[in-house]
């Protein structure tokens, strides 16, 4: 039985713990059945801050499942990277795209639906509707 093609989610990050942590708060919090990856992109090469072209797209084809990747990052170079990566068009897998969403609310709201199955434009609106959750 082949598996069907699903939407993988990146969580690109200055600090290799947060991306690491909200993949695992995500998942947590998809369980209940097959869960879509959700792959941590996050800091240098060496452990320091900061953020690695090198890694995302590492972490992009390690995430891609066939219907596409999405790419949630957290601060100012991290989206700069990924746009970079995204403009060069050859270092992410196809249909790669970065969704403008609050980095813990979206990747949670991504990987509920891409788990769902739904295709990656779904998946991004998800992430983005998470900037209207609100608090009070």
């Amino acid at each position: 039985m082949t598996a069907q093609p699903q939407v993988g989610l990146v969580l690109v990050s200055h600090s290799r713990e947060v991306a690491e942590s909200v993949a695992r708060l995500a998942t947590g919090l998809a369980a209940g059945g097959a869960t879509a990856p959700a792959v941590a992109a996050g800091g240098t090469p060496d452990g320091g801050l900061g953020t690695s072209a090198e890694l995302i797209a590492d972490a992009a084809r390690r995430a891609d499942r066939g219907a596409g990747v999405v790419l949630l990052a957290d601060l100012g170079s991290a989206v700069l990277t990924v746009r970079t990566l995204l403009a060069d068009g050859d270092e992410l897998p196809p249909g790669a795209r970065l969704a403008d969403a609050p980095f813990v609310e979206g990747a949670v709201a991504a990987l509920v639906t891409a788990s769902a199955g739904a295709d990656a434009a779904a998946v991004a609106a998800a992430a983005e509707e998470a900037y209207t959750y609100r608090k009070t």
